[in-house]
Order: C-alpha cells, then sequence, then structure tokens
C-alpha cells in the first residue's frame, strides 16, 4: 500500500528541496506517523494492566528513533551488543530492555548483565549454565515445532534454530527457578510481516494456556507473555491493513478469561518493529540513467546495499515519481541499481510514469529493515538517514558512509602469529 497520504502530504511538497539540501539517496521517517502509530498500539491495548511493547531494535537501530521510542514509554528488543548499547544511550536500563539469546557468547551475556542489566530472553537450555549470573528476571523463548506453523519469512517452527522446544520447557524453567531466578516471563516470534492479527489471537491463547501448565508443574507464576512481534503492514496497494484493534480486542478477552482461571493475569508483551516504523520510512533516490534492451531499466543512484528486500525476499515496495501521478502515460520498467547483481532491482516489471534523468522516485515502506539490513558488497556505502520531525523541519539522524569508512578497518597494527607458536 502507498504511504498515508497524510505522511505524502507533509513530505511530498517540500521533497525536492530536501533532495537539493541533502543530496540523494537517503532514507526519511516521519516522526508524526510512528508517534501516531505509537499511541494507537497504546490505546488499542489500554484495558491490559500491565502491557507494554519492546521496539525491535533491529528493525530500524537509529538513536534518534530510539529516543522517540523511550520518550513514548517503550522499551527495546535487542539481540547483540551493539543494539544494548544504542538502546543505553537512548535511556534504556533494567526492565526497559529485553535481550533476546540466538546462539549467544558469553561477551553478549556480560554485557547484557552489565550497567543496570536486562530482561534476558533464552534461546535454549544449554545457555542456562553459560550465564555468568542470572538475573531476577528470566524468560525463555518457546518453540511449539509441528504444533504451529510460519510463514515464508521466518519459516516453520520446527525447522526453525529459535526457542526451546515442548519436550524441554518445563525443565528450562524447573532449572532456573531452582538457581533461584524468581519472576518469569514467557516469550514467542513465530511469523513475520503477518496480516492476519488472528494469528497473534492463536499465539497469545498458546502461550497462555502453556503458561498455566507450566505453572501447575513447576510452580511458578508467569509476570508477563511476550506475543513477539511480526505484526504486518500492508506493502502492495491490495493488501488490507492489520486490524490492531480486533487483535487487542481478543488477546484482552484471552487475558480477562485466564484471570478469571487462575486470580491474577500477566503482563502483555509486544516486540513490534516493522508495524511501528515500516510505513513511516521512504528511500528517496534519483533516476540517473534509463537502458533499453531486452527490457527498459531505470538506473538510480542506490542500490540493494540501501534496501534489500526486494533481492532478498522477492518483496514489494510501492514506488513514486514526484511530481508525476497515476494519470500520465506509463511504460514497463525495472527500477534497478549499479552492484554487480541481477538481483540488485527496486521492481521488476513494474508500470510506473514516463521518467527521465534527474526524477525523482520515492520507494516506500522502507521504514524497518532497509537502512539496517544494509552492506558493503561491491564497495557500496550506505546512504544518509532523515527525520522529518514533528514541526515540518528535517533532520540529520545519520551521515553517509565514506571511501574513508569503509577502509577504517584496514588502519590496525601489523599482528601476526609466529609459525609453530
Amino acid at each position: 500500500m502507498p504511504i498515508s497520504e497524510t505522511f505524502k502530504g507533509r513530505l511530498f511538497p517540500t521533497l525536492k528541496e530536501i533532495a537539493e539540501h541533502f543530496g540523494t539517496p537517503f532514507h526519511i521517517y516521519d516522526e508524526t506517523g510512528i508517534r501516531e502509530t505509537g499511541q494507537t498500539l497504546k490505546d488499542a491495548f489500554s484495558d491490559v494492566k500491565d502491557f507494554r511493547e519492546y521496539f525491535a531494535v533491529k528493525a530500524l537501530p537509529n538513536p534518534r528513533i530510539l529516543e522517540i521510542m523511550k520518550e513514548m514509554g517503550f522499551g527495546f528488543d535487542c539481540s547483540s551488543i551493539p543494539e544494548l548499547l544504542l538502546s543505553r544511550m537512548a535511556g534504556g536500563r533494567g526492565e526497559d530492555i529485553i535481550f533476546t539469546s540466538n546462539n549467544t557468547s558469553p561477551e553478549e551475556f556480560k554485557v547484557a548483565a552489565a550497567d543496570g542489566g536486562c530482561i534476558l530472553n533464552l534461546d535454549d537450555v544449554t545457555l542456562i549454565p553459560k550465564v555468568p549470573e542470572l538475573p531476577e528476571f528470566i524468560y525463555f523463548r518457546y518453540n511449539p515445532g509441528p504444533r504451529r506453523t510460519g510463514n515464508a519469512i521466518i519459516g516453520s517452527p520446527a525447522e526453525s534454530k529459535y526457542g526451546v522446544s515442548h519436550e524441554q520447557i518445563l525443565d528450562a524453567y524447573r532449572t532456573v527457578r531452582d538457581r533461584g531466578v524468581r519472576r518469569f516471563g514467557l516469550h514467542n516470534m513465530l511469523i513475520s510481516n503477518e496480516l492476519d492479527y488472528k494469528y497473534m489471537v492463536e499465539t497469545a491463547q498458546m502461550l497462555l494456556e502453556l503458561a498455566e501448565w507450566i505453572s501447575k508443574e513447576v510452580g511458578i507464576v508467569f509476570e508477563s507473555v511476550n506475543i513477539g512481534g511480526g505484526l504486518g503492514i500492508p506493502y502492495k496497494p491490495e493488501d488490507r491493513p492489520l486490524d490492531i484493534h480486533a487483535m487487542a480486542e481478543e488477546i484482552t478477552g484471552l487475558l480477562n478469561q485466564f484471570e478469571k482461571r487462575n486470580g491474577y493475569a500477566p503482563g502483555l508483551c509486544l516486540e513490534s518493529g516493522r508495524f511501528m516504523t515500516g510505513p513511516h520510512g521512504v528511500l528517496v533516490v534519483k533516476a540517473i540513467n534509463e537502458k533499453n534492451i531486452y527490457r527498459k531499466y531505470i538506473g538510480v543512484d542506490a542500490c540493494m546495499t540501501a534496501l534489500m528486500r526486494p533481492a532478498i525476499y522477492g518483496a514489494y515496495h510501492h514506488i513514486s515519481v514526484l511530481g508525476k501521478d497515476s494519470d500520465q502515460e506509463h511504460s514497463i520498467v525495472d527500477v534497478v541499481g549499479s552492484l554487480c547483481e541481477n538481483n540488485d532491482k527496486f521492481a521488476i516489471q513494474r508500470s510506473l510514469p514516463e521518467i527521465e534523468e534527474g526524477d525523482i522516485l520515492i520507494i516506500q515502506d522502507t521504514g524497518a529493515h532497509g537502512h539496517s539490513m544494509g552492506f558493503n558488497y561491491n564497495g557500496k556505502l550506505r546512504p544518509k538517514e532523515l527525520l522529518l520531525r514533528m514541526d515540518g523541519s528535517v533532520e540529520l539522524i545519520r551521515r553517509e558512509e565514506t571511501v574513508n569508512d569503509y577502509f577504517a578497518t584496514l588502519n590496525f597494527e601489523p599482528l601476526r602469529q609466529a609459525q609453530g607458536s
């Protein structure tokens, strides 16, 4: 689905001037849209006694964006040392951070425990003895295996590297209970970019039933359940948006039923990334070449190193041409970058208005898993990031990479291992 008309109304009238001032290419994010989505999420779950969103840092790991999340009262979902450090730079401390372990190194556990610690979400039973000091509050990530299905992006749970199996889950909680842990959560992440809200309701029901079973068998009480991320956004014009209000209403009902049966209800957590920022960002590029062979190609001044979703997932991102609308003459084109890979394409056989060199193209819905999935193949450098602030001004929140950045890791003291040592 194209970005919202309100985002267009804020961005498009001044986009030519922004492009002239900052230079293309760049990702630009809409602060107003991000804050409105955050408020929508809080309003939807307002009847849950203890609800909190933990923004998935991997979706858009920029300090300025994380500051906005902190101002909205959200926490941070992290999976690496840099993500932990970014979250703490934004003011996250202790239970503001969930560190989701995945094939975790001892050094990562040390950083997770430092500087106020965090909630630890363990991915495997073998990691328990590897944690230097177990924190007070621990989750386990549950993998239901063949009991549930996933989707093409994240795969089948039975084939997934993530989580503790159903057969291991009771022993996992017994072990940390016996080692002194007294606060418990239960986590699950099965899906990515899901637009059917019923799937998330089914996940909440599964976790609540699992929590009841574990509680009775192990003698513990769950403080919260985390149904993960995976809330989808409508990338294609024909896609219907996720019904967040219906989802929240049904999950709230499940929590109320749990409370009637057990005398209490756990808190509810989400770790949305794409849903929070995806529709509120665009990649702005300039047409620099046109090539006509067996197909017509429009070459732009960015490549898949700035947005790899179309190449890796075959993902659709809607494209607009600034100043040209759907009533104008169209042609069928591939919109491509300059990488030495034939899948370096933002659009394949897309009907777009006639494009001339110098035209500005807006590649939409890049506010999540866009810049953050960038890379440097072919020595390509990642673009700058901008923030369209609520007052209409534009702020540079990450400069573009330079050749000096690319060569920075080659500046080191020579180090060799002596033969036979």
